[in-house]
């Protein structure tokens, strides 16, 4: 029950980030540049790949798809320890495949981000490693 817990958490950090920052990324300024020239030239400029968009599209775009994994990751993940825990602890493949996500969001969050993202992503890795801990404990002792 524990581990559920805890997956379940681990899963609503990022399901809750994804959610904001699919709002903010179409509502406020919070995703904007804080220099509105830049964002009249992102909407000029056509990235080197082609010319069928802007970057400022691209950027939207980007921050629209992140948001949708992570709200993919916290929806799956918490939908598994809730409903199927046993599938879920017992699967090395989604366990992996859930690790390798959670870390490859805080090495993101340390280069490229800020620290509020990171430390929530941490607390989320945290949550998630522990729940994996408790659960090999519980079936250990079965």
């Amino acid at each position: 029950m524990v581990a559920k817990i805890l997956m379940v958490l681990s899963a609503g950090i990022c399901l809750t980030l994804g959610v904001f920052h699919l709002v903010y990324t179409f509502r406020g300024p919070l995703l904007t540049p804080r220099d509105p020239a830049l964002q009249i030239s992102m909407s000029q400029v056509a990235p080197v790949i082609t010319n069928e968009t802007t970057m400022w599209r691209c950027w939207i775009g980007f921050n629209a798809s992140h948001s949708m994994g992570l709200i993919l990751f916290g929806l799956v993940f918490g939908f598994l320890a809730s409903a199927h825990g046993e599938l879920l602890f017992h699967s090395l493949f989604l366990l992996v495949v859930g690790l390798a996500m959670l870390g490859g969001f805080v090495v993101l969050c340390k280069l490229y981000f800020f620290s509020a993202p990171l430390r929530s992503i941490s607390i989320s890795l945290a949550c998630y490693v522990a729940s994996i801990a408790v659960s090999r404990a519980s079936i250990m002792r079965s």
